[in-house]
């Protein structure tokens, strides 16, 4: 038994130190004081250990600075903590940048999840028990009409280079399942705000801007739907499905909360508004239309009942009460978010861990 065998699980987080996996690890390190918690990540500009030092001294928290597209590196984590289960977060996500720049999206998001699937099949030969929770996304579906809702058996229509990177490594992982009988459990969810979401994504991009008074850059007509969900109704359901979740199945996590792009900007406006005493409309007045993106998806949507009927999860956030809660967050952490912007925050890695 290795030191860390006194731990009834021992789990890799891959992404840790990103927006989802930051505050899936607030969440879980607390929570299960009998697990180690091994928190996995290359820190890409979109990873950031300022958002886990609250965690840093907990005895069952620990990091390691690994690119998991790199295999040797991966079974050394794996032999060194006797890993017995993964939450895969870890991921290139941002549509946009998947348009310019497409290799990265397929190095890490397919080849990252094979490496992790083959460690995870060589566990299960040798005998030894591992969980894969798969975490994906709703893009993998492509795009809905007016009416209708992504379902557990949608079909997958990926219509740009980070979704058809994710729906591959969705298949990896439904074929590792069929062919190896590897103990998987996949979810799918819709868009994620909350803290610690870094500044290139909608809501914090427009949070930013509107606060410094810049252009709030909306594409197209802005009449572009999706379905938003409060990023701690989102970990709350990953606790609960990788732990309770059927093996082999699909949850679908939504969050009932379907809006324009345009409202939802508007929202944010209203909001920023209110905190600061100004004018209703003032910071709306900041808002510009811009060339539309390609391949830009109209509307998602998903039908979050099978979660709900057999975990009995549902979202506790309304976008009205979350969406006030992210523009208080961002606003009295101003540091953080700049930091982030100017690429400050990489020094905290090489100050606190580069030489541990």
């Amino acid at each position: 038994m290795t030191e860390f065998g006194k731990f009834k699980k021992r789990l890799i987080i891959s992404g840790g130190a990103g927006f989802i996996g930051s505050n899936l690890l607030h969440l879980m390190v607390p929570k299960y004081q009998d697990y180690l918690f091994v928190n996995v990540d290359i820190l890409t500009y979109a990873g950031n250990l300022a958002n886990l030092t609250q965690l840093e001294k907990s005895e069952n928290y620990k990091f390691e600075k690994i690119d998991i597209c790199d295999y040797e590196s991966l079974e050394r984590c794996f032999d060194k903590y006797d890993i017995n289960g993964i939450i895969h977060l870890a991921a290139e996500s941002h549509v946009d940048r998947s348009i310019t720049g497409p290799a990265d999206f397929i190095k890490t998001n397919i080849i990252g999840t094979f490496n992790l699937l083959e460690l995870a099949r060589k566990r299960k030969q040798a005998g030894k028990k591992l969980r894969f929770h798969h975490v994906s996304t709703d893009e993998v579906f492509g795009s809905l009409g007016e009416t209708g809702y992504f379902t557990e058996s949608t079909a997958y229509k990926p219509n740009s280079p980070y979704s058809a990177s994710k729906a591959s490594s969705d298949f990896l992982v439904r074929a590792y399942f069929k062919t190896y009988e590897l103990e998987v459990v996949t979810t799918n969810c819709s868009n994620n705000y909350g803290p610690y979401q870094f500044p290139e994504k909608l809501i914090p991009l427009m949070i930013r801007n509107a606060r410094a008074g810049l252009k709030l850059p909306v594409y197209g007509d802005g009449r572009n739907i999706r379905d938003w969900l409060y990023v701690e109704d989102h970990c709350r359901a990953l606790d609960l499905v990788f732990h309770e979740g059927r093996t082999g199945k699909t949850y679908n996590i939504g969050g009932f909360n379907e809006i324009e792009n345009i409202d939802l900007v508007r929202q944010i406006c209203r909001i920023i508004d209110e905190l600061d005493g100004k004018s209703d409309g003032t910071t709306e007045k900041q808002i510009e239309f811009v060339k539309d993106r390609p391949g830009h998806d109209r509307r998602y949507a998903i039908d979050a009942s099978f979660i709900e009927k057999e975990l009995g999860w549902r979202p506790k956030y309304k976008f009205e009460e979350g969406i006030k809660k992210t523009v208080l967050w961002y606003n009295e952490n101003e540091n953080w978010l700049e930091n982030c912007v100017s690429g400050r925050y990489l020094k905290y890695y090489e100050e606190n861990y580069n030489n541990r």
